[in-house]
């Protein structure tokens, strides 16, 4: 089983974004893309988790086609997306936004709060248990209280990691985790991110930190102008001709 990208492509008027892209992410890797700006990362970063519409081909998830499905469906099904900038509820505190990802919560509905109260409880119970234990494996315990809104760049991007693993990702889409992101806290990210690839979730990372990714992933995809032109190991791939010709400008 995997994610499967298949002929993927979209246009903007005579701007051809996505164009005829395909790659698989293997239930469990660890991938990359790589790509200089307006390349089409982030638009088939969208079109894969739902936000866009393509104009032609197909995104499967475990054998599945998902193109009737919007990005909260393809999220109940375990593929989820971080964004470049986060997106944390600034007014909730850390652990609130956590508990906020969770879904299907019994103690939203009036129903059960009036007429299963014990069902409703032992949720909450195991919800706290299963958000202090994120807590405590992102290195986020000690700002648990904290205003999400004032944590710096780095712990915003995993409370983001966090809320994507309440929801019970199976393939997570970080888009630029590293970006804004100081040298130890990188690190930190990366090494929670390779702790859960060992859990047997798996990651499409879009990384402008080379060094960073390269070191993370076992394969990488590099999109120019729309296309994919090169995949395969990092070193290879950094290495290509084409590859250092559109990505980093011909340099040696």
């Amino acid at each position: 089983m995997s994610l499967d990208v298949s002929n993927l492509s979209k246009s903007y008027g005579a701007v051809r974004v996505t164009d005829d892209v395909s790659f698989s992410v293997p239930t469990g890797d660890l991938v990359g893309l790589i790509g200089p700006n307006g390349a089409g990362k982030s638009t088939l970063f969208s079109i894969i988790t739902g936000f866009l519409d393509a104009d032609g081909g197909d995104v499967s998830f475990e054998g599945q086609s998902l193109r009737r499905m919007g990005p909260t469906e393809r999220a109940r099904r375990g593929l989820v997306r971080t964004f470049q900038v986060p997106r944390e509820f600034s007014h909730l505190t850390v652990r609130e936004n956590l508990m906020a990802a969770a879904p299907a919560q019994a103690g939203e509905t009036l129903i059960p709060l009036f007429f299963a109260p014990g069902r409703v409880r032992r949720e909450e119970a195991a919800l706290r248990d299963k958000v202090d234990h994120l807590l405590d494996f992102l290195n986020l315990a000690r700002v648990a209280d904290v205003s999400a809104g004032n944590l710096s760049g780095g712990q915003k991007k995993l409370v983001e990691l966090g809320r994507a693993l309440m929801t019970g990702a199976r393939t997570i889409l970080l888009d630029e985790p590293f970006a804004g992101v100081n040298p130890v806290l990188i690190e930190e990210i990366s090494e929670r991110v390779r702790e859960l690839n060992r859990q047997g979730i798996g990651f499409l990372l879009i990384e402008h930190d080379l060094g960073a990714l390269s070191r993370l992933v076992g394969t990488l995809h590099v999109m120019d102008r729309g296309r994919l032109i090169a995949s395969g190991q990092p070193a290879a791939v950094l290495a290509d001709p084409s590859v250092r010709e559109a990505y980093l400008g011909g340099l040696s």
